[in-house]
This record gives structure tokens, sequence and C-alpha cells, in this order.
């Protein structure tokens, strides 16, 4: 089976897995680069590191987790990792939800003046 990989300002992903209600993620992020402050509507996340250090925003709080560390992220909640390094962060992520395509995403802030989702 081909991955799927897609590249991003900030790095890339892989799908690594994909069913009923889950999908599940290879997540890179660049040196001194960070996911657009989003939330989704319709699926939760589970990050685990595996490689580098990553400031982590989850609603309110801010954690810096490092490998064999894990956030869990409910739906409708803001939040970002950020790369403020100078190596590569690697993670890994599981969705799990009624819906998990890439359109469910609503950006609250934005590095590369992406359009808002909500305003798209």
């Amino acid at each position: 089976m081909a991955l799927e990989r897609d590249e991003r300002p900030w790095g890339s992903f892989e799908v690594l897995a994909e069913g009923d209600g889950y999908k599940v993620k290879r997540i890179e992020v660049k040196p001194q680069h960070r996911f657009s402050l989003q939330m989704h509507d319709n699926r939760s996340e589970h990050w685990v590191m595996v490689a580098g250090e990553a400031l982590v925003t989850v609603g309110d709080r801010e954690l810096m987790l490092r490998a064999n560390e894990a956030v869990l992220i409910p739906p409708r909640t803001k939040h970002r990792v950020a790369n403020k390094g100078n190596d590569l962060v690697v993670f890994v992520e599981v969705q799990y939800g009624s819906y998990l395509g890439e359109d469910d995403i609503t950006r609250l802030e934005d590095d590369y003046n992406r359009i808002p989702s909500a305003l798209a």
C-alpha cells in the first residue's frame, strides 16, 4: 500500500492507516515552524511524540512534549504544535471521530496567510 504524503508549509504528513472512524498519521514539523492555531468539530486527536521537542497548545494550556510523551485533544478545542528548536519534530497523530476530512478545520491564527476555513 502506498502512503499518502502531503507537504505543508510547516512540514509534512503521511497517512499510515485509516478505517471506519479513525486515521493514523506520521507528522513532521520543520525547525522554527508551527501549525496554525486550529480546532476540529468532528474529531479528537491523540498526539504521541517520537522525535524532537514540541511546544504544544491545548485549550489554554501550553506544555513541552518530548519523545514518548502524549496529549489528547478533544473535539472543538483549540490546539497547535510548534517546533522552536533546530531538530525535526516527529509525532504520531491518531484521529477518532465521525468525520476525518482535511476540511474539518477552523484556523484561528496562521503564520502562512492561509484563509481561515470559517471564512473560505
